[in-house]
């Protein structure tokens, strides 16, 4: 819902601002449209990537497929890092040769309806990761929240030009834009790259993650706890020790009772555990962790 969400909102966009920039002529609002182009691109790999990450696990994907949302990310990291280059390069041919805006109450107008629609789109989008924390819908976000910035900078770039005529006043925000754009990009492919390269998790979930497994009463202690995420799944393994005399069924009892605590913290998480009696020898320095 959030992908088909994301692509109606771009696509409104787009179509207001090709028409405020053939009006008004001015390279920030054409700047704010190939920002809205990128968010459309975005949200369509987004849609395909989503709905590909949410298909179940089959006989050749035993993992599920949630890597199509980093892959996506990657995706949109390039293009977007692509088209800030051309916006950069468009701004400063303005700035050497500047150009006035005509009709700046109308750029005015499609920037605030712009902003309205982008900012009930953006808290829509929040709430969606607050429930998924799916990577794509936050890539898509981060997005949305540059265009909030973007559209402030294009009503920045009006008023000083429509009300003294300082024509500077639009090449240097449509550059502030392309700025913004790039460091977008640069957080996109940070966040899909550690996740295709099957990053941990932070300190504090794992910590959380050892505090739960040492409070079972019977569990003596822990090793060789390992974590990843993919998509909106997460997965967490680790090694359990337990007194050596225990029984089969009673260690399978305790891993039981050991990985429902877990996922009752993590929800979207896969547990699997292993018993090792306490005490074995011959752990590497990678088990010891």
């Amino acid at each position: 819902l959030a992908t088909y969400a994301a692509v109606v909102v771009a696509g409104t966009l787009i179509a207001i601002k090709l028409w405020a920039w053939a009006v008004t002529g001015s390279i920030s609002m054409l700047a704010s449209l190939v920002d809205s182009t990128l968010d459309l691109v975005a949200s369509g790999l987004n849609l395909i990537a989503v709905s590909h990450a949410l298909t179940p696990a089959d006989e050749e994907h035993r993992f599920g497929h949630g890597k199509a949302e980093a892959l996506a990310g990657l995706g949109q990291a390039a293009f977007i890092g692509g088209s800030a280059a051309f916006l950069l390069f468009e701004s400063l041919d303005r700035l050497i040769v500047p150009q006035p805006i005509e009709h700046t109450s109308v750029g005015l107008a499609v920037m605030g309806v712009s902003i309205a629609l982008t900012l009930s789109l953006v808290l829509f989008q929040r709430y969606v990761i607050s429930r998924t924390r799916s990577l794509a819908i936050g890539a898509d976000h981060l997005h949305y929240v540059n265009d909030i910035a973007t559209n402030v900078g294009v009503m920045a770039a009006f008023i000083p030009t429509g009300a003294w005529g300082w024509t500077y006043a639009d090449p240097l925000i449509s550059l502030a834009i392309s700025a913004t754009i790039g460091w977008g990009a640069f957080k996109i492919f940070g966040g899909s790259y550690y996740e295709l390269m099957d990053t941990e998790f932070d300190e504090a979930d794992r910590k959380r993650i050892k505090d739960i497994v040492k409070a079972h009463k019977e569990v003596i202690s822990l090793h060789d706890l390992r974590t990843r995420r993919a998509g909106q799944n997460s997965f967490i393994q680790m090694h359990l020790e337990l007194p050596p005399d225990m029984t089969l069924a009673e260690a399978h009892r305790i891993s039981d009772e050991v990985e429902a605590e877990i996922m009752k913290a993590f929800p979207d998480a896969e547990v699997l555990t292993h018993q090792d009696p306490a005490g074995l020898e011959a752990m590497t320095p990678l088990d010891r962790k």
